[in-house]
């Protein structure tokens, strides 16, 4: 599948899937299964796996732009496709012990037949994700873990889970290692339901692990390195993924504030409100303006990840924190724009602008990379 096939076929499933039920779904905090289908038909879910496993072999500018697409229509799939393939990303990227068990998940997966998701995240570590509090314990031939995971996206949906723990020997924390949890492992269940203020549709509920037993064929990274799979693997691909998102959130607004000013009429004066307010229209071209410097932003870190540099990781860690602000600015000045139109939730400005404040506190959180990004430029270690 070429970058435009890949683009059609996104463009194709938000029109036709996403955007019809995106408000619905998001009012009864419901998890689109129709758009894991329509996702897995059209190939979109296997977008980074090689030609041997039935993939696309595409790389993340393919990934970015079909990121966005699907969040202009819906964020709460945009998401769970995100977190899908960060999955794919970190078992592509698995110690080769792990590859011969890990070729019939990834075939599924090419078929659009499984759809996985990370489970990094503690309440004990909060938005340290990189630092899990609980421990893997050897087991025989594999190891059994207990933990307490937080914001599980597709929590009880997904087939699998790419799970963080302590190694058996680790001493600090990040010391920990990654393994693949398979849904139906005895011991794993959803902790609770989902009622987020937004991104209401993707059921990033809590799981716990209880005594899970992971085959060590499943151990996805070497003891002890969990850390550097995070950082090198998820890390970049999921603070381009969230951008892409805050991207696609800020186009929606865009085009609903636009729609709405042309729509919306002063009737005794016989114009529509753009027409008549030279002020909604010098915000809305704030609003476009904001959206282009955020998508040449990406673009920019797109280059670096193709050709990683010296400031490739500031750039990641950029990206993320001026997405996850960009979006909040630019739905905000959408709800004042539309006033009573979008406070009264007649539009979907209102949906977008709760989906929009989910960026700011996915870890790394503003905060957190605001103070990586000022201990990198004081040449600082981070850790």
């Amino acid at each position: 599948m070429t970058h435009d096939e890949a683009v059609l076929k996104a463009q194709e499933i938000a029109s036709r899937v996403l955007t019809p039920s995106a408000g619905q779904n998001d009012k009864a905090g419901r998890f689109s299964t129709e758009a894991i289908e329509a996702l897995g038909e059209s190939g979109l879910l296997g977008l980074l796996l090689p030609a041997e496993f039935g993939g696309s072999g595409a790389g993340p500018r393919t990934f970015a732009v079909v990121t966005a697409t699907l969040a202009e229509a819906d964020a709460s799939a945009a998401m769970v496709y995100l977190m899908h393939i960060l999955g794919t990303a970190t078992m592509l990227a698995a110690r080769p012990s792990a590859a011969r068990a890990l070729a019939p998940i990834l075939r599924e997966i090419g078929a659009g037949r499984h759809l996985s998701t990370l489970a990094f995240s503690e309440a004990g570590s909060r938005s340290h994700f990189w630092a899990p509090v609980s421990r893997a314990h050897r087991n025989g031939n594999g190891v059994r873990i207990s933990a307490r995971k937080s914001w599980v996206t597709s929590a009880g949906h997904a087939q699998s889970y790419v799970v963080s723990a302590l190694a058996p020997e680790g001493v600090g924390p990040t010391d920990s290692t990654l393994y693949l949890l398979v849904a139906e492992t005895g011991g794993f269940s959803v902790a609770g339901p989902w009622d987020g203020l937004g991104l209401r549709a993707n059921a990033s509920a809590p799981v716990a692990l209880d005594g899970c037993e992971v085959a060590m064929d499943l151990q996805l990274t070497d003891d002890g390195a969990g850390f550097p799979a995070m950082l090198n693997v998820v890390l970049p691909l999921f603070c381009l993924g969230t951008a892409a998102v805050a991207l696609g959130l800020c186009r929606a607004a865009v085009a609903g504030t636009a729609t709405h000013l042309k729509s919306a009429r002063f009737e005794h004066l016989g114009q529509s409100l753009g027409e008549s307010l030279p002020t909604l229209r010098a915000q809305l071209a704030t609003m476009q303006i904001d959206t282009d410097g955020l998508s040449a932003r990406i673009d920019d870190l797109i280059e670096h990840l193709e050709t990683p540099r010296e400031a490739t990781m500031l750039r990641v860690l950029e990206t993320k924190a001026a997405a996850g602000e960009m979006a909040i600015s630019v739905t905000s000045t959408a709800m004042r724009v539309c006033g009573g139109a979008a406070f009264s939730k007649h539009l979907s400005i209102e949906r977008l602008f709760r989906d929009a404040h989910a960026g700011a506190v996915m870890a790394p959180t503003g905060d957190v990379l605001r103070e990586f990004i000022g201990k990198s430029l004081l040449g600082m270690p981070l850790f």
